[in-house]
This record gives structure tokens, sequence and C-alpha cells, in this order.
């Protein structure tokens, strides 16, 4: 009789779902937002697009991805990142090299200190291993010492391979142990990679596969964390500048000057983008996703990417 009446129980519970629903999504407008930004250094747009790279296309399903973006003069790193980060050209900073004269942060400040100056109470994260981005005698730097947190490697004295590897390992922590809001992860080997063998071969698109398994990695640390469900996360992956086939760049050949952006997450826009892209353009995109109106008085050349 007690086995008859146990049965009759179990049946009705799992007739009435013993198991509980699952809560049903929150609306993409009711998320908080967050940005990642994923800088791979030196990346050759055409090269891109003959790699295997999964992650980055599994992305660019999620996204929108633009082969059409233009770099600066020339197509070096220092004027590069110093571009995409603040949003403007360097002659507007007379930062025009790999130098340390007429960088102007305090008036052009990269995107991460930027959100500190107007949303302190958001959470910053940036984590560089080509030291210049972080550190440079006689002045400020694209990554400024206001974001909350800046992790700096130095690729040169790690190895590239190895300072990515840490890189990814870093931002990979972060993201699980706190509430960020807006991160910067930069990985520097297919440039170095390219450079030390002097072409676009082998090596180089193997350093970009890697670099495609580290976005993996950042990727899945976002949608592995408890908060998830309730974040709207924007996931920008852009480069500095292309290469000729010798490894080097700094000209203006549309191979040196020609890179990409992708942009990911519920609230980034689908298929083709129809206009031309610029590297100044990451930062207001960033600023926007994050809710951060765009004051035409800080003088940004970018726009967003919608």
């Amino acid at each position: 009789m007690v086995g008859q009446v146990c049965a009759t129980l179990l049946t009705t519970l799992a007739a009435c779902g013993g198991e509980e629903e699952a809560p049903p999504p929150v609306p993409v407008e009711e998320r908080t937002p967050k940005v990642l930004v994923i800088g791979i250094d030196g990346v050759r747009a055409d090269v891109l697009m003959e790699v295997p790279t999964p992650q980055i296309d599994a992305l660019a399903d999620g996204g929108a991805l633009t082969m059409r973006t233009r770099t600066t003069t020339p197509s070096v790193s220092g004027p590069a990142w110093s571009s995409m980060l603040p949003g403007v050209w360097p002659e507007r900073r007379g930062f025009v090299d790999d130098g340390v004269e007429g960088r102007r942060y305090d008036e052009y400040p990269g995107c991460l200190t930027r959100i500190e100056r107007l949303r302190p109470e958001l959470s910053t994260y940036a984590v560089v291993d080509w030291v210049p981005l972080m550190e440079l005698e006689g002045g400020s730097t694209a990554v400024g010492p206001e974001v909350d947190r800046r992790e700096l490697l130095d690729g040169y004295e790690l190895g590239w391979a190895e300072a990515d590897a840490r890189a990814t390992a870093l931002t990979v922590q972060h993201l699980a142990s706190s509430d960020v809001d807006a991160l910067f992860a930069d990985l520097g080997n297919p440039d170095e990679t390219s450079h030390e063998t002097g072409s676009i071969g082998e090596e180089y698109r193997a350093a970009i596969a890697a670099a495609d398994r580290q976005v993996g990695e950042l990727v899945d640390a976002v949608r592995a964390r408890p908060s998830f469900a309730s974040e709207s996360w924007l996931v920008i992956v852009s480069t500095d500048h292309g290469r000729r086939a010798d490894g080097g760049h700094g000209g203006d050949s549309p191979q040196e000057m020609t890179t990409f952006i992708l942009v990911s997450g519920p609230a980034a826009p689908r298929g083709a983008i129809r206009r031309d892209t610029h590297i100044v353009d990451v930062a207001p995109t960033a600023l926007a996703h994050l809710g951060i109106e765009i004051d035409p008085a800080w003088g940004l050349d970018g726009t967003p990417v919608r």
C-alpha cells in the first residue's frame, strides 16, 4: 500500500513539473551594459580571412565584421593604438610616430580613462604586453593610471606567446572574480612573430590562430559569469595595423593600412557594416554601448559602429 501511494505521488509530481522552469530571459534593454575590447597586434585583414578562426567566426555570426577599416598614417603601433583607444587621429594630438612627444592624453584620454572620469562607479581593467601602451618615460599613456586595475607584462622579456597566454589568463581570472564593466586586453604575438620571421607565412598564421583561441577563452569567461544573463556584453575585436609580405609595416599600402573591426553581442548590429570604418571608431563604440553620450566638445574623430 505504501509503495502504491509513493508511486502515485511521484507520478503526480512528475506530471506537475517536478523541476523548476527556467526564468524568462532578461530583455536586452534591461541588462547591464558591459564591454570587452580585444586588440590583436598587427593582423593583416586578408590573411585573417585565410586562417581558420572559429572563435572570431562565431563572434561574427552574433554581430558584424568589417574588413573596410582604415588605420593611421604611419601604420605603426604607437600612433595606431593611441588613436584606437582615445578615438582621435594622431594629427590632432601631434603624435605621429612611436616616440613620446606630443601625446596629449590629458586632453584626449584613452576610453577606459574617459570612463573613469565620467562614470567613476564603473569598474575598468586592462592588461597589455606591449609596454608603451601602459608605461612610457616622460609622459602619459593610452592606458592611464586612472584605470582601476592595470596588468603590465613585457612581451620582449617573457616571449610573446607566453605573454599573450598570461594576459588571457589574467583577464579570465578578473572576469570570474569581479564585477567589471569595461576591459581591454592586448595580444601582441602575431605582430612580433611576423617581424621575427620576416614573413606572413606559416608561423604568422599560427600566431593568429593562437590569438583566435585566446579570444575564445575570453568569450567563454564572459559567458561563465554568474551574472551573465543580466548583462549585455559587447565584444569588440580589432587590430592596430596590417603589414607587408616581408613582415614590415609603416607605409600606406592597402595591405598595411587596411584593418578590421568586429562587434558582437545582443546589442550589436547584425550582418554587413555598410560604411567605411576607421580605427578611431573603436573607442566611441565602446563608450556608446555603456550609455555614455559622445560630447562634441571631446573632439573625437570616430563614430560608434552601429
